[in-house]
């Protein structure tokens, strides 16, 4: 937001490789209110396995087909959210993902659709020529009650066995944290899951001690 060189992606993404990650999964905004360009390209320069969440706007198409992620995750996007809200509608927007993922494809770049576990987006994907998918878990990541949690459990899981089922390759993410992700875990389906938000809000957290004593030492 600061437009400034700190917080450094490229150091944050050498450290979450040393730790285990397989992957970094970054969303250039249309807006660019959040990582800019130069971060996406910085990034590309690294070892490590580069996911490029962006919507279908023509612009961003441009720039991934030059930065070349290694896999690129349509998504929808509203001007005024703080976060993704919901997964992208497929059926709506047919012929325009269809034209992004050719575009993207050409250059070598694979393609996944970031949608909800609905049983009509999934075909829509499949139709669309992708042959991967990322579920979004949002809805049972939020849910406030055990039975709501149950119920959006339990859409993950059928969206899940039937998208395999089709032969796509199925991951899942947002809202995902240390409390529900276990039992995303055991749908043998999806293979992947793409968490972010509640590793930085943790890390903040069992840094912070280390961070301050530096300073201190340094401020003397």
């Amino acid at each position: 937001q600061r437009r400034g060189d700190s917080p450094d992606l490229a150091k944050a993404a050498k450290i979450a490789k040393a730790s285990g990650a397989d992957s970094i999964v970054v969303h250039l905004r249309e807006d660019r209110r959040h990582i800019q360009d130069r971060d996406v390209f910085n990034l590309r320069k690294l070892k490590i396995k580069l996911n490029l969440e962006m919507s279908i706007a023509p612009g961003i198409v441009d720039i991934a087909c030059k930065v070349r992620p290694d896999q690129a995750t349509f998504v929808p996007e509203k001007r005024l959210e703080l976060t993704t809200e919901g997964g992208l509608d497929v059926l709506k927007n047919f012929k325009k993902i269809k034209k992004a993922r050719e575009r993207l494809e050409k250059n070598n770049i694979a393609v996944s659709l970031f949608i909800d576990p609905d049983i009509k987006q999934i075909a829509a994907a499949l139709d669309v020529g992708v042959g991967m998918i990322e579920l979004h878990t949002g809805r049972y990541a939020d849910a406030k009650t055990k039975k709501e949690k149950d119920k959006h459990f339990e859409e993950i899981k059928k969206a899940a066995v039937y998208a395999a089922s089709l032969g796509l390759k199925v991951f899942a993410g947002h809202g995902l944290d240390y409390g529900n992700v276990r039992r995303i875990t055991a749908i043998k389906e999806i293979k992947e899951l793409n968490i972010g938000y509640s590793i930085i809000c943790r890390s903040v957290f069992t840094g912070l001690s280390q961070a301050i004593k530096e300073m201190r030492q340094l401020a003397k």
